[in-house]
């Protein structure tokens, strides 16, 4: 019950949000071209990181009143919420401020290699580092542990981000990944998912903006996505989970650097059938 009443929450504090700030996405600063070449505000993954931050402040005093709220429970929301600001933040200087060719794992890294740090190379050396303090944060103990947790916080962090190449994409995918973190949790770890499922939502509450190409989330919204349900992930399973969980993220981050993730799914009825549920428009713009 209370996972539904955190997402909920999400989904009506960010739709709320985004309706509030959309005069402030609308100025030049955001302004960028999405795959059909229509302008579209970037950056509007910032309204999670924003939407979380309201929905702890609700939660905060409902504990307060409450008073029967595990302080385990509140410090996996703290720990989600402090992963989501951080990604939020790194991926908001990737969106508003990337230039240059460099793209992908390959080019960033190779660009760093010759003394040129990149928005992208930014977020990721940051960003891992983020993922490896968070993993801390969470009673690890052993390097081995600690390493495991990180990487899997910081992949699904990188994987959220390629997916976004469609408007709804990720957040779909990101839906469909929190069904079975939810559901697979026990009555005890789903406490723990509060945060993750406050972030859930408040893409959810998103979803028909970017589907209409109102907003893009960017990379401060795709960052997001995948980093909270990685930490999802790390705070509901153990070693041998998360090692399968890696496997998985290794795999198609890896691939990503060799195919495009958008010609596997057009090539897949399925998986074009759900990707294109709901936009407007699939069709190239003119």
């Amino acid at each position: 019950m209370r996972l539904l009443v955190s997402l909920a929450l999400g989904a009506i504090v960010a739709a709320c949000t985004w309706r509030a700030m959309a005069d402030t996405f609308a100025q030049p600063l955001f302004a960028r071209r999405n795959h059909r070449g229509v302008e579209v505000p970037v950056g509007a993954g910032l309204v999670l990181a924003i939407s979380a931050v309201i929905v702890e402040g609700m939660l905060t005093v409902a504990d307060a009143i409450d008073g029967t709220v595990a302080p385990a429970d509140r410090a996996g929301r703290l720990f989600v919420l402090v992963v989501v600001l951080g990604f939020c933040l790194l991926g908001l200087v990737d969106d508003l401020a990337a230039a240059g060719p460099q793209r992908g794992f390959r080019g960033h890294v190779g660009a760093l290699s010759r003394g040129h740090l990149t928005t992208g190379g930014l977020k990721l050396a940051v960003g891992g580092l983020l993922a490896l303090v968070a993993a801390s944060s969470t009673g690890e103990r052993g390097l081995g542990r600690l390493v495991l947790s990180a990487l899997v916080i910081a992949l699904g962090a990188n994987l959220g981000n390629l997916l976004d190449r469609a408007p709804g994409r990720t957040i779909k995918v990101a839906l469909v990944a929190a069904i079975p973190l939810f559901a697979a949790a026990s009555a005890a770890d789903r406490s723990e998912l509060t945060g993750v499922a406050v972030v859930v939502g408040a893409a959810l509450g998103l979803l028909g903006y970017d589907l209409r190409e109102r907003l893009m989330l960017g990379d401060a919204g795709s960052n997001v996505l995948g980093a909270a349900l990685g930490v999802g992930l790390v705070l509901t399973t153990e070693v041998p989970a998360r090692l399968v969980a890696l496997v998985v993220l290794l795999v198609l981050n890896v691939l990503s650097e060799r195919v495009s993730f958008s010609r596997i799914i057009e090539a897949n009825a399925p998986l074009r059938a759900l990707d294109r549920l709901g936009r407007r428009n699939v069709d190239p713009a003119p």
